[in-house]
């Protein structure tokens, strides 16, 4: 993850979508700053790809204020696609010719001339190890390296703001990790990543920021860290080898869950500098002395899963991502 700026790549107020009488988006605010990885969580059919499309200007929204790049998706579409990349779901790589033949394409389609355009798309092939490849039918490809060759087609305009839609759907551990370390050198050349995933962890190791959407709202926002301290079962963990310090400790503590055969203790902790201190005052004071101290806290799987836990309306689905699958 890298560091944040207060620059938005992408803000978004009041984001409105529907479908007849079928809400999709119910006035979500995204403010995405430039240079980050952003994260779209959400279940199936909440509303991410209807988001993802409005904000690359492939559908229109039915009210709200957004800026991408510094534009109005709506009112100056060319200039946002001018500064975007965008891989769906599904790749958009033409199986039927060899993966260097996808990239000059692309070069062609973004008229680069064509010194240009081999200098690029021999870069970007080696830059994502595809170089071997390159004169291979696309259709011989893993998944992993189809999914690299969509991203290395997308990137052939030099965009400033990447959209990856649920970019690592149907890959491998390895190839998903692989994926992973893509995007995090993006970063360094100051690109901006929207991502989309139903992968917690992908989430959880990419993101700077994280909304969860939910019946079309947003359910809750900010870092991983935040997120994580929004539901319970957070709490620290003494385990002590004297059975007299255990005992001292439990007295010295408030709220303790105890295991006298293991000789531990938890505490209801948030996992934060302040709380994890004063548990150690209490000890210093009693004179105790833990031999083990743990801090555990929720993870994303517990926040998604607490977020998500009122089923959403049936008419409140995501017609664009019901019309692709």
């Amino acid at each position: 993850m890298t560091t944040t700026t207060d620059t938005p790549a992408i803000a978004a107020t009041g984001l409105r979508k529907s479908y007849g009488d079928k809400t999709v988006l119910d006035g979500i605010d995204l403010h995405v700053p430039e240079g980050t990885v952003f994260a779209l969580l959400g279940p199936n059919g909440a509303g991410k790809t209807t988001a993802v499309k409005i904000l690359s200007t492939l559908i229109t929204a039915d009210a709200g204020a957004i800026r991408v790049a510094g534009h109005d998706p709506a009112a100056d579409a060319d200039a946002v696609r001018a500064a975007i990349g965008v891989t769906g779901q599904f790749s958009a790589v033409d199986n039927l010719i060899t993966g260097e033949e996808n990239m000059r394409l692309m070069a062609d389609l973004h008229h680069l001339p064509r010194g240009e355009g081999r200098r690029v798309t021999a870069e970007l092939l080696a830059r994502f190890d595809l170089t071997d490849a390159a004169g291979r039918p696309a259709a011989t490809y893993s998944g992993g390296m189809r999914r690299r060759l969509d991203i290395a087609m997308t990137l052939v305009g030099s965009p400033r703001i990447i959209f990856l839609d649920e970019p690592t759907t149907g890959l491998d551990p390895r190839s998903r990790h692989n994926m992973w370390q893509i995007i995090r050198e993006l970063l360094t050349d100051g690109v901006t990543v929207f991502l989309t995933t139903q992968y917690l962890e992908e989430a959880d190791e990419l993101a700077d920021g994280i909304a969860v959407l939910h019946g079309g709202r947003i359910a809750a926002h900010g870092t991983a860290a935040e997120l994580k301290r929004l539901v319970p079962g957070g709490h620290v963990r003494l385990r002590f080898e004297d059975p007299g310090a255990y005992e001292r400790a439990a007295g010295a503590l408030r709220e303790t869950v105890r295991d006298d055969q293991a000789l531990t203790l938890q505490i209801p902790s948030d996992g934060t500098q302040r709380e994890l201190r004063a548990i150690l005052d209490w000890l210093d004071a009693a004179d105790v002395h833990a031999d083990t101290l743990t801090v555990h806290t929720p993870d994303l799987d517990d926040v998604f899963f607490a977020l998500t836990a009122v089923p959403e309306k049936s008419e409140n689905f995501d017609k664009s991502e019901e019309t692709v699958r």
